[in-house]
C-alpha cells in the first residue's frame, strides 16, 4: 500500500518574531534558512492520500485511503477526528468548515468535529479545485463559475464563461480572478458575478497569485505577467525558457518563481527585471514556498532545498530519504512555538505513514558587556533608614 509521511518544521522562538534575539547595531545578522532541524515527534498516518491535504491555521485535513478524512492538529501531532468522506479533487479550508467536491456535489465539513453543516448538489463536475476566501466559496465547471455563501451552501450567482477553467480561480477584496483554457484572466465581481475586464494571454493561462493591486499570472507561452487587478492593463512580462505553470509568490520588493525550464526566478515586483535566477537540477512538482529568509522548492523525489531570497545561493535542505513527496509544503506560525512551522507530506511503500515534528534551534547569543545607566550614584555603605 502506498503510504505517505507527514512532516512539521519550526524554528524555537527566542523573539516574537522567531529569530534570535537582535545583537549590537554593530553585528551583521546573518539571512535565515529554514533548515536544519531536529526531531520533536512522531506519529502514523497508516493509509495513502487520495487527494491533496487542506489547512486552516494549524488543523490539518487528510483525505485518506477506505473513503476517510482524518483532521490534525499539526502543531502538536494529535488526531482531532476522522470521518466518512471521498473528495473527487484537492479540498479547501475556510471560516471553520472543510469544503469537498463529491460525487453528488459539494459539501462542508464542520472543523470541530467533522459533521455535515451543508450539502449542494451540481449538476456538472468541477473543472478545477475549489477556491474559498472571505466567506464566499468558488466552483468551476467546464462552463461556468459559480459563488455559494460558505456559511450556508446558498448560490450566490452563475456565470457562463465560455471557455474551461484552467487552474483554481483567485479571489481577492470585491473581486474574483478566473484563468481559462483560451488565455484569458477574467475579472468578476464577487458579490454578484458581474465581468469587470478580461485580459487574453498568449496561451492558456495558469495559477494567478493576488498581491495587492497587481496580479502575478503564468502561461502556456512561456511568460510571467503581471497584471493591474483593477483594470486588467498590462504592467509587465518577463519571458522565460517554458511554461510557467505554479503559482508565484511576493514579498515587498520581487516576485519568485518557477518555470518548466527548470529554473527558480527572482524579478523586481514593480518592473519585472530580472534579480537573480537559479538553474535546478531536478524538475519542480510546485511552486515555491517562502520560509524565513529563504525560498523552498521541492520534487517528488525531495529533498526539500532552500535558496535565500537576496541572491538565489543554497540555503540548506531537508532530506526525504526513501519517501517521495506526496503534496506542497504549507507553512503556518505555531502558538507553541511562536514561530513558523512547515509541514510536508510524504509517501513510502516499504515504512508506511508517518508525521514527523522537528524544530530548529539556535546557539544563544553572546552577551556584549554592559555600561552603566547614564546619571547613576553608585552605593558605598549600608542604607540609612
Amino acid at each position: 500500500m502506498v503510504a505517505c509521511s507527514l512532516m512539521i518544521v519550526g524554528l524555537r522562538a527566542q523573539s516574537p518574531a522567531g529569530r534570535p534575539p537582535k545583537q549590537s547595531s554593530s553585528t551583521k545578522i546573518s539571512p535565515l534558512s529554514p533548515f536544519p532541524g531536529e526531531t520533536r515527534w512522531t506519529l502514523a498516518l497508516n493509509n495513502a492520500l487520495v487527494a491533496p491535504p487542506a489547512y486552516e491555521v494549524s488543523t490539518g485535513y487528510f483525505p485518506i485511503a477506505d473513503d476517510r478524512i482524518a483532521a490534525y492538529d499539526v502543531a502538536t501531532g494529535t488526531l482531532l477526528w476522522i470521518v466518512s468522506a471521498r473528495p473527487r479533487s484537492a479540498p479547501i479550508a475556510g471560516d471553520g468548515l472543510l469544503f469537498i467536491e463529491q460525487n453528488d456535489g459539494i459539501a462542508a465539513l464542520r472543523a470541530s468535529d467533522g459533521s455535515v453543516a451543508w450539502r449542494g448538489a451540481l449538476s456538472e463536475k468541477l473543472a478545477v479545485p475549489l477556491a474559498w476566501n472571505s466567506g464566499r466559496l468558488l466552483a468551476a465547471t467546464a462552463t461556468a463559475a459559480l459563488a455559494f455563501r460558505a456559511s450556508d451552501g446558498s448560490l450566490l450567482w452563475r456565470h457562463d464563461l465560455g471557455a474551461t477553467t484552467h487552474a483554481s480561480p483567485a479571489l481577492a477584496g470585491d473581486r474574483v480572478f478566473i484563468p481559462t483554457e483560451d488565455g484569458r484572466v477574467i475579472a468578476l465581481r464577487a458579490d454578484t458575478g458581474e465581468m469587470l475586464w478580461e485580459h487574453r494571454l498568449g496561451a492558456a493561462a495558469n495559477e494567478i497569485l493576488a498581491a495587492d493591486e497587481w496580479l502575478f499570472v503564468g502561461s502556456n507561452d512561456n511568460y510571467l505577467y503581471c497584471l493591474n487587478a483593477q483594470d486588467g492593463e498590462k504592467r509587465w512580462r518577463a519571458r522565460t525558457g517554458a511554461d510557467v505553470v505554479s503559482r508565484p509568490i511576493v514579498d515587498g520588493h520581487r516576485v519568485y518563481f518557477l518555470s518548466l525550464d527548470n529554473v527558480l526566478r527572482a524579478l523586481n515586483r514593480s518592473n519585472g527585471v530580472l534579480q537573480w535566477k537559479k538553474p535546478l537540477t531536478f524538475r519542480p512538482a510546485w511552486g515555491p514556498v517562502k520560509a524565513f529568509d529563504a525560498v523552498i522548492v521541492t520534487s517528488i523525489q525531495g529533498p526539500l532545498r532552500a535558496f535565500f531570497l537576496k541572491d538565489g545561493t543554497p540555503a540548506g535542505e531537508m532530506p526525504t530519504g526513501a519517501d517521495e513527496l506526496a503534496a506542497p509544503v504549507f507553512t503556518f506560525e505555531a502558538a507553541e512555538t511562536l514561530s513558523l512551522t512547515m509541514v510536508k507530506v510524504t509517501r513510502n511503500l516499504a515504512t508506511g505513514a508517518k508525521v514527523t515534528a522537528a524544530i530548529r534551534s539556535f546557539d544563544p547569543p553572546i552577551l556584549e558587556s554592559v555600561a552603566p545607566l547614564p546619571g547613576v550614584v553608585p552605593v558605598v555603605g549600608p542604607i540609612e533608614r
